[in-house]
């Protein structure tokens, strides 16, 4: 049976193509795709998710709009990486598909009730703010959720969006606490991981030389979102973040990591939004999150691209 998952993101266009990844696949279900403000405004993110929707072939797709600020601080965009739409680079058309009507925390909360018990995995691409939410209005759902598998955080490559932190559990880093003390089965794909997985010049040519619809935009995301990184850290091409979540999913052999404590910094200006990582065992903190630190990048692009190879 296909895995159950719903998709909680910012789009982004990394976000695009972790989207795009998981529809491709039929090992997995995407009961619904929920949406947080985070690399741009919520307004935006809804778009874009509806437009990725459209692109993937799959209008009939469900689409809920979430928080549309952080539990407890002003909301922080990537407007700088992402562009004013969020999904710069193609020129993807005006989605027919609706919003739903129903708020994301909702429709979670009543997917987990309605499905068996610990069948249903939420795939945090972004901000944790939405599923949080679920956990604050709900928390004896946490033992209904099978996994949380998020992308966020960094311990050894530091941070993005400050020296100590990454730009998801930046946004929310009460939401991210919130999620590790939880008790629900977390596994974290943080900067350590995605900045092994770069968008050199011939992996992008592969989604063009598809000759697609959405191997043509998927290149043209890419070129757009590797452009800040290239910049940043003089590399060849830029990490990929948010498709090792769903790749995760599909191929968990290319990952590696361990169990260990993670908490987040919620109280110092300079650190707000660190993961604190407990890698070595220093401390007698309980082991709350499997942390993947290693990908084999090669074996990642290629799931990617023959995936996405796919759809129209």
């Amino acid at each position: 049976m296909p895995r159950k998952i719903i998709i909680d993101t910012d789009p982004g266009q990394d976000d695009a193509l972790a989207i795009l990844l998981a529809f491709a696949s039929p090992e997995l279900d995407v009961l619904g795709v929920t949406v947080v403000a985070g690399n741009v405004p919520l307004a935006l993110t809804e778009l874009n998710a509806r437009k990725i929707c459209e692109l993937a072939g799959r209008s009939d797709a469900l689409v809920f709009a979430g928080a549309d600020r952080p539990l407890m601080r002003a909301l922080v965009t990537a407007e700088h990486v992402h562009g004013k739409t969020g999904l710069d680079g193609p020129d993807l058309p005006v989605p027919t598909m609706k919003l739903q009507a129903k708020h994301a925390a909702d429709f979670i909360i009543e997917t987990l009730l309605a499905e068996q018990s610990g069948t249903v995995t939420l795939c945090a691409l972004g901000p944790l703010t939405n599923v949080a939410q679920v956990l604050i209005r709900a928390p004896e759902l946490a033992s209904r959720i099978q996994q949380i598998v998020l992308m966020g955080g960094g311990f050894f490559e530091g941070g993005n969006i400050t020296p100590t932190a990454e730009f998801n559990i930046y946004v929310d880093p009460h939401a991210a606490q919130i999620v590790l003390q939880s008790g629900v089965p977390v596994v974290i794909l943080p900067l350590d991981v995605t900045h092994k997985a770069l968008t050199t010049a011939k992996r992008i040519e592969r989604f063009r030389a598809m000759g697609t619809r959405a191997g043509d935009a998927s290149a043209a995301l890419l070129e757009f979102f590797e452009r800040f990184d290239e910049e940043k850290y003089g590399s060849d091409g830029g990490p990929l973040h948010d498709p090792n979540v769903i790749a995760y999913l599909l191929k968990p052999e290319l990952y590696r990591g361990r169990k260990c404590n993670v908490a987040v910094d919620v109280a110092n200006e300079l650190t707000l939004g660190m993961t604190v990582v407990d890698w070595w065992g220093v401390t007698d903190r309980p082991k709350n999150a499997l942390y993947i630190r290693y990908v084999d990048d090669e074996g990642f692009f290629n799931l990617l691209t023959d995936r996405v190879a796919r759809l129209a």
